[in-house]
Order: structure tokens, then sequence, then C-alpha cells
């Protein structure tokens, strides 16, 4: 493990490449936006998961094959990019409905909630392990940190992983609370249809630049 002084770099790296949007971040954030900070969290809980599975794939050896096979990289650059195309789709195809957030009967919401946590999880999941951008960035960022002359540098990688994981729910869950509060507010009661459509087009954007993403051996 690192110093006390390059541990505390480690985790302000970490929570500041957490605040950057991408992907993930849009998948809580409309979530959290349509039906409150709840679903949002729970984005960001599937998220967190499947981060854990590059980061225990990457300490195997799994994410050094995506980074030197250019094979591997490309059938995980297209599945992933499909998903995140087809998670478009679906919002732009989607009917105009009002947000859970400004509905009058509250129990009604909760009854539908279990179901919909198990789906918001789920996609949050998939959205991060099929991304083999993900897994490229444990093995470039996270090795920096780790001491050469370090007995066990899979340990070290994997605790190192971890670390970052975890600091990421607490950012992940700021930005659900964050957008449950601007949801509150009022302003996006009346236009959470175009939300839809906007986040829809995003995600087909974040699709195609997977898709035109170059592999790391190239």
């Amino acid at each position: 493990m690192p110093d006390f002084q390059h541990l505390m770099l480690f985790i302000a790296a970490g929570w500041l490449l957490n605040l950057t949007p991408g992907p993930d971040v849009l998948y809580i954030v409309t979530h959290a936006l349509r039906s409150g900070a709840r679903a949002g969290v729970i984005a960001g809980l599937g998220i967190t998961a499947g981060c854990f599975v590059h980061i225990f794939a990457a300490a195997i050896g799994v994410g050094a094959l995506l980074a030197t096979s250019a094979t591997a990289f490309m059938l995980l650059k297209w599945v992933g990019a499909a998903y995140l195309v087809w998670i478009g789709i679906k919002m732009l195809l989607s009917k105009a409905t009002q947000s859970p957030i400004s509905q009058a009967s509250a129990a009604s919401a909760t009854v539908q909630a279990p179901a919909r946590a198990g789906a918001v999880f789920m996609g949050g999941f998939w959205t991060n392990v099929l991304n083999p951008k993900v897994a490229i960035f444990f093995l470039a960022f996270v090795p920096q940190f780790i001491a050469a002359d370090a007995p066990n540098k899979s340990l070290a990688f994997v605790l190192l992983g971890v670390l970052f994981n975890l600091n990421a729910i607490p950012v992940n869950s700021a930005w659900a609370v964050t957008a449950a509060w601007m949801a509150r507010r009022g302003a996006l009661r009346h236009g959470m249809h175009w939300l839809d459509r906007v986040a829809g087009a995003m995600f087909i954007g974040f699709g195609v630049k997977l898709a035109l993403t170059d592999s790391p051996s190239t």
C-alpha cells in the first residue's frame, strides 16, 4: 500500500474522477430525477457492483487481456456499445409519464419500488460491466499508486481498487440526492419526457463513442 500522502492523493483523484460526467453519472442522475434519491442511490450501487467485477478481473489478468487483445476488447466494446444504444432507444421511445416524485400517492410509489429497484440495480451493473474502458482505466490508474517493491502487487491492486470503489459510493449518492432535490424543486416535473429524450440521445452518443474507441493494443 502507498504511504499516507500518496494514499490521500489516490482518494482525492478518485473523487475527482467520479465527479466527471459519463454514462454512469447519467444513469444515476436520470433515475434520481425520475424516481427520487432512493432510485439514484440504487443505480449507483449497481454501478459499484459492476466496478468490483472489473477490479477482480483486472487482478486475475482479464483486464490485461483486454488491454493486449484487440479481439477481446472489440467483442466487449461492441456488446457494451449496443447495450448503451439500447438503453438510449428505450428512453427515446418511452411514453411521457409523471415522475413518482410529483405523484400524490406515496403509497403507490412504495408498492412499485421493489420490482423497479432490481431493474435499476442490474441496469447500472451491466452499464458498467459491459464497458471495457473501465477495465482499462483500472489497469492504467491503480498501478501508479503501488510501490515498486510491494511484496504482493496483485493484493495491493485489489485493495486499492476496492478503496477506489468504496470512495465512489458517497460521490454517486451525492449525484442522486442532488438530482432528486432538483426534481423536487418543481422545475422538471412537467418536462420529464423531454428529460428521457435528452438522456436517451446522450446514451446513444456514449454508445457510439464507445463503438468508435480504438483498442489499446492498436
